[in-house]
């Protein structure tokens, strides 16, 4: 068993490939693995593939994370309440994939109330924002979007890499919206074989669409797996027109 020793020092001028072990990263708090680095896409990148993601506030240092357990959602165990199912059935709000990523993750960066997704949105510093607007460029960040009347009204972003997503914030200005979204997106990814989304920490509101947490080794595990499947190149996204269809339709 590999002993944590307290979180790791990396250089920013340093080899954006190596990382610690996560089996080394801290109890208390929960995954925290080492500090410093930076933000580059190919450290980003890096980072996910090993279950590692980046979490600090301004004035911090980089954190990377790598928590136990660790909270994920199987597209095909996605739970639909039956309120949410009735709002879907109405279509109350056009949802699009990659159309506003800049946006999406301004939204997200802005203090919010607790009601939907992650309440740390204040994490999502200037550097952060930068970073993931560079890998969206580059077809690895990709955010899901609610409309109405022409408004962003809700969404979430992430980063893809082979078939695992990995869920980084969301946001919602109306009720549902940022579910709504959540929703479809799932339902492309099940479409395209991804196996795993990674939801980082568990919050009441992913578990209540299914998430569950499991043991670190078994995420890793499920990462060696998935991100080496090569199911989806980098690129833009497009919501195939069959997902909005099936709720009007009856459908799951």
């Amino acid at each position: 068993m590999i002993e944590p020793e307290g979180p790791y020092w990396l250089d920013p001028q340093g080899d954006p490939r190596v990382f610690p072990d996560p089996a080394r990263a801290l109890v208390e708090p929960n995954g925290l693995l080492a500090v410093g680095g930076d933000l580059s896409a190919e450290r980003l990148l890096n980072a996910y593939s090993l279950g590692i993601f980046p979490w600090y506030s301004d004035g911090q240092p980089i954190m990377w994370w790598s928590p136990n357990p660790r909270s994920v959602l199987f597209p095909k165990r996605l739970k639909i309440s039956r309120s949410l199912r009735k709002t879907l059935r109405k279509g109350l709000f056009e949802v699009k994939l990659d159309t506003a990523f800049a946006s999406v993750i301004e939204a997200c960066s802005a203090p919010r109330s607790q009601d939907e997704g992650d309440e740390s949105g204040t994490w999502i510093t200037e550097e952060m924002k930068s970073a993931y607007i560079h890998l969206h460029e580059l077809g690895f960040a990709h955010s899901a979007e609610s409309w109405a009347d022409g408004e962003l009204v809700g969404g979430l972003y992430g980063v893809a890499i082979g078939g695992v997503f990995f869920g980084e914030s969301m946001f919602t200005r109306r009720s549902d919206a940022s579910k709504v979204a959540f929703v479809h997106l799932v339902r492309q990814l099940e479409q395209w074989g991804f196996g795993l989304i990674d939801c980082q920490m568990s919050t009441a509101h992913l578990n209540s669409l299914g998430a569950v947490d499991i043991p670190r080794e078994a995420f890793m595990e499920l990462l060696e797996r998935n991100c080496r499947s090569g199911i989806k190149a980098p690129g833009y996204w497009r919501l195939n027109e069959a997902i909005t269809d099936v709720w009007n339709t009856g459908g799951r």
